[in-house]
Order: C-alpha cells, then structure tokens, then sequence
C-alpha cells in the first residue's frame, strides 16, 4: 500500500542534512510552508543552499532560517522589501551569499529542473551584471543567455488537500512555485491543510500528481491563517 503521509513534522523533515540544496515555496507569506521551515530549523542542518522567490518576511518562516544562521546561500528574485531585515542584516554583515535571479528566469530554471531539460536561453539579463559569466548567443537577430536548470536536494512546499499518493491540490495564489518545485527536487516535502481519502480529489483538478510527492503531512488551518494574498480571487 502507498501511503506518504508523516504523522509530524519532524519525520517529515528528517534526513535533511547539513549543506543540501532546497527549494522553497512561497511568493512572500503566501504559499510559505512555514511549520516545515520551523521543522527544519529544528533539524540543526546548517550551510544550507535556499532557492525561493523571496528572501524571508519579518522574522517567520524563510527570515526565522536564515535568522538561526542555518543559510550559507540564497537564490531568489526579491532578496529585499519592506520588512527582509534579517536578510538585509546577515548580506550587509558578509554572512550570507546572494544569487539574484529574474523571476521568469528563475521559475523556467525550476521547471527545466523537474522537465529534464539541460540548459535553455533566455533574452532576460543579456548584457547586464546578470549575464558576466554566462554564454550567449544570437539567435534570429536577438542575443540570448544561457541558463542552468536548479535542481535541489528537497522541497519544501505548502498545498491545500492532499491524499496519502501525495496528490496535490492548492489555494488560489498559494499555488505559486510548488508544483514545479515538486518535480524538480529529489525529495518533495508538502504541508497540506488536510489529508483526505484516496478518490476524494477530483481528477481534473489535482495540480500536481503524487509522482513528483515523496512525503505528506497535515498542518490544520488553525495553525496558520490564510493570508490576503492566499485568499484573493
């Protein structure tokens, strides 16, 4: 019998060690697996390579990580806001090494991660600070760059339902990078506000099948209020 589903957090996590490589969900608050980032705080794995879209908010989730000094590098789009001071502390102090990544870009590097594709090129970043490095070439009249896939160790992501194949379905905005960082880790690690029964999910709206999920587990609502941005139409 298949049966995915973790009964906590902590045998949810375990086995991240010290130096992996992980994608994390998230466009800001929304979407941010945060009991599993707390979970992994827990582990003690250290020197940690973090690919996510933000660099952390206020001082939850992501910004707790890279606050307990777990995170040796980040590659995300938007390492700063209004309140990433603990990112904007630890880079400014020399103790965290940042890789900025266009959003598109980093999205279709996440998706040729999960889809098997070796490189690609893109026209976003050509002759800027983001492209020294990195092969271009021109291809009918437009210069282009090369870009590597990112793969990762583990994921950690955040839907809405899942059963114990690890079927997935998510919350409106809270979607945003999981069902590619799904594919394109080894492990895939999903907090879900419910586990359901086998069936229960209809077909044609499970987003990411139970393939890409390697481990399940159930953080209620209540334990996480849905944000603004989880809750837009």
């Amino acid at each position: 019998m298949i049966d995915k589903t973790h009964a906590t957090i902590a045998s949810a996590v375990a086995g991240i060690t010290d130096g992996s490589t992980l994608l994390v969900g998230g466009f800001g608050t929304a979407g941010m697996p945060s009991e599993l980032i707390d979970g992994l705080i827990a582990t003690g794995a250290r020197d940690l390579t973090i690919i996510s879209n933000n660099a952390g908010n206020g001082d939850t989730g992501l910004a707790a990580l890279l606050k307990a000094a777990r995170v040796r590098k980040i590659i995300c789009s938007f390492p700063r806001q209004s309140d990433s001071y603990v990112f904007d502390a630890l880079y400014r102090a020399g103790k965290i090494e940042l890789e900025v990544v266009p959003q598109g870009n980093l999205a279709e590097r996440i998706r040729a991660a999960g889809s098997g594709i070796g490189a690609f090129f893109s026209p976003t970043g050509y002759g800027t600070l983001l492209a020294e490095g990195k092969e271009t070439r021109e291809i009918d009249g437009r210069q282009y760059v090369l870009e590597m896939p990112l793969h990762a160790d583990f994921a950690l992501i955040k839907a809405h339902k899942g059963d114990r194949w690890g079927n997935l379905i998510y919350r409106k905005a809270a979607r945003n990078f999981g069902p590619i960082m799904a594919m394109a880790a080894k492990t895939a690690i999903v907090q879900v506000d419910q586990i359901v029964a086998l069936g229960e999910l209809d077909p044609e709206h499970i987003v990411t099948p139970g393939i890409f999920v390697q481990r399940v587990v159930a953080v209620p609502d209540a334990a996480h209020p849905i944000t603004h941005s989880e809750a837009r139409p």
